[in-house]
């Protein structure tokens, strides 16, 4: 039990576990509806175990014992169990126009990420960042621009973007994923530009290292100008 680490993350399938609890408590009349869709929703928005422990205090689990609602163990520094923290994201949006985004460090991408770049380059590195859900959704509109996407190692790439007169990487499409990594969908589309997609480490590092590492590479403003040259060979030819 973990209750007396109130500040470590919870992870989704400790939410799932109270939100059984919850159900179970509908079933049995312990709860109204008007009640169970309260605490509901307040368990999909806990992200910590002391926000998560108040919501079934006063409910008995399975079997009549006290609900524990938390893993036994905290998720291993540098585990994707501790980067799946559910919760709204850090912002839904990101636009350059004639000009630069980038999204990195630490921060939590939300279940779904809108982007575009207009005649300007957008950043998005997912190395360090932790994420909402175990599916996330990059939007990605980039015209006459570039939008470059950088995930870790481990993490399944799905790719369903399209490009116009321009190029929407795929080459990431299709890797297996590790145990309990995230998931991330890239769709949009880039008209006269691109959207390009990297695996890359944090630097010296065989597994991503620890935070505040320095990271390689990625840079909007290379997507910027390789989106450029395709979309002019694709209109030239």
């Amino acid at each position: 039990m973990t209750e007396d680490a109130p500040e470590l993350r919870a992870s989704d399938a400790d939410r799932e576990r109270v939100a059984e609890v919850l159900r179970d408590a509908l079933a049995e009349g312990r709860l109204d509806m008007g009640e169970f869709e309260e605490r509901l929703d307040a368990v999909y928005r806990a992200r910590t175990y002391g926000e998560l422990a108040p919501i079934t205090r006063d409910l008995p689990a399975a079997g009549g014992a006290a609900p524990v609602p938390m893993s036994k163990e905290p998720a291993r520094p540098g585990s994707w169990a501790g980067r799946i923290v559910g919760g709204e994201g850090t912002s839904g949006w990101a636009v350059a126009v004639m000009s630069g985004f980038q999204r990195r460090g630490r921060w939590t991408v939300p279940r779904r990420f809108n982007t575009v770049a207009f005649w300007g380059g957008g950043e998005i590195d997912l190395r360090e960042a932790d994420f909402a859900a175990g599916e996330v959704v990059l939007n990605c509109v980039a015209i006459m621009g570039g939008i470059s996407v950088v995930v870790p190692p481990g993490v399944e790439v799905v790719v369903r973007g399209l490009g116009v007169m321009g190029g929407f990487d795929h080459g990431e499409d299709g890797v297996p994923a590790e145990r309990g990594a995230p998931r991330v969908v890239v769709t949009g589309f880039a008209f006269w530009g691109g959207v390009g997609i990297e695996r890359k480490r944090r630097k010296g590092s065989e597994a991503g290292g620890a935070n505040g590492e320095r990271l390689e590479g990625g840079d909007g403003r290379r997507e910027l100008d390789q989106g450029r040259r395709d979309g002019r060979r694709h209109w030239e030819h």
